[in-house]
């Protein structure tokens, strides 16, 4: 049995969650995210408690979604209450980003500006060379900054490319002039 789901998740004050036939529903102060149910996996709500659990613990598909279950919701519980933020930097002579309208503009070393456009429930701000982009939904928001990196990557001789903030560019070095003599 997944470790994960033989502790109880509780549920913070202001949240509510429900299982309908076919989704999970959590809600919370900043807002409420649906998924698909996993059919598998039961959960049962005691005083704010969530409990997880399957109906059999012999097969390994159905651990395996139990654990992945858990995770699930208490990614949803976590967004709802706090929110997820991701945040990326800029890094390049001549390259920036700005907001024009609800549009992110970039312009990192290519001959034109690149548009990325607005994507429902998610907020992104720019303050000068760092890009932060904030949502409730933890594969929304990481899934739209991977989609803002992938413009372009950091590169490894200069370093230059949009980077996480927390990532560390492993650097190579230059090409090696032999001295003639």
């Amino acid at each position: 049995m997944s470790r994960l789901a033989k502790k109880p998740i509780s549920l913070p004050a202001g949240v509510t969650f429900t299982e309908t036939q076919n989704e999970y529903i959590v809600k919370g102060p900043k807002g409420e995210l649906k998924i698909k149910r996993v059919p598998m996996v039961q959960i049962v709500m005691q005083a704010s408690e969530l409990q997880f659990s399957v109906a059999n613990l012999e097969k390994s598909e159905q651990k395996a979604f139990l654990g992945t279950a858990v995770r699930v919701v208490s990614n949803m519980i976590k967004g709802v209450t706090e929110g997820y933020i991701k945040k990326l930097e800029i890094n390049g002579v001549g390259y920036k980003a700005e907001m024009k309208g609800n549009q992110l503009v970039l312009n990192v070393g290519y001959s034109h500006p690149v548009p990325f456009p607005e994507i429902p429930g998610i907020s992104i701000q720019v303050e000068k060379n760092v890009i932060t982009v904030a949502g409730i939904d933890k594969v929304l928001v990481g899934q739209t900054a991977a989609n803002i990196r992938k413009i372009r990557k950091p590169e490894p001789y200069k370093g230059k490319g949009i980077k996480y903030s927390n990532e560390v560019i492993r650097r190579k070095e230059g090409k090696q002039v032999k001295s003639q003599g």
